[in-house]
């Protein structure tokens, strides 16, 4: 077993979690309206969700990785609509930036799912995994490798999700004052377009792929 392992399964969980997208944009506003701590919980239901994306693909379990790109469509066309559900209620609700110290557990619970649900909604991620392993440059040889070492990598793909979006957080959390009601409520309604907008296109992606 290589340690150095868990340290590319870092480097790959930190590279599929960097691009700027729907979940990014939605971290970003729950941090901003909600506290940093809510940030973070929302990132940690990201890296949950690409570590077992990422499991699929180390551990090479084709039956589930075969059903999860068969039935692709609908799993798409529902996490397409509940994007396009989420960013309408981002834009509509009416909400100030909530005090630091105010942590409602159903809140971040929530927050934990809601992300966990919406990432996993993206089945391509599995795909995305196996070219990243192929990389002759990381030299992982996911075909090869056993199961504890296939642990190690797992580990450091939630590892490496959960520290992109703790970064991502805590960066946006140090502006967190500067920003007013009237700040918000722009950020809620440009965060919120920014959504519908992503889940349209994936919507509309999924018909066409059909």
């Amino acid at each position: 077993m290589d340690i150095t392992i868990l340290f590319k399964g870092i480097a790959v969980g930190f590279l599929v979690a960097m691009p700027v997208g729907p979940i990014a944009i939605l971290c970003m506003q729950r941090t901003i309206s909600q506290g940093q701590i809510y940030g973070l919980i929302f990132g940690l239901g990201v890296a949950t969700a690409d570590a077992i994306y990422g499991s699929i693909a180390a551990f090479g379990v084709t039956f589930i990785s075969n059903f999860v790109l068969q039935k692709q469509f609908w799993i798409r066309f529902f996490g397409s609509l509940f994007l396009i559900l989420l960013g309408s209620k981002i834009i509509f609700q009416k909400k100030s930036i909530e005090p630091e110290g105010t942590i409602k557990k159903t809140n971040l619970f929530n927050d934990y799912t809601s992300s966990l649900f919406i990432t996993l909604t993206n089945p391509i991620t599995i795909l995305i995994f196996a070219s990243i392993f192929s990389w002759p440059r990381l030299n992982i040889g996911i075909d090869e490798i056993d199961y504890k070492s296939a642990t190690l990598l797992v580990s450091g793909i939630f590892i490496g999700s959960a520290l992109w979006f703790t970064i991502l957080s805590v960066l946006v959390g140090f502006f967190r004052n500067k920003f007013t009601p009237l700040y918000l409520k722009w950020i809620n309604n440009i965060s919120g377009i920014i959504i519908i907008v992503f889940g349209l296109s994936m919507l509309l992606a999924s018909f066409l792929k059909f």
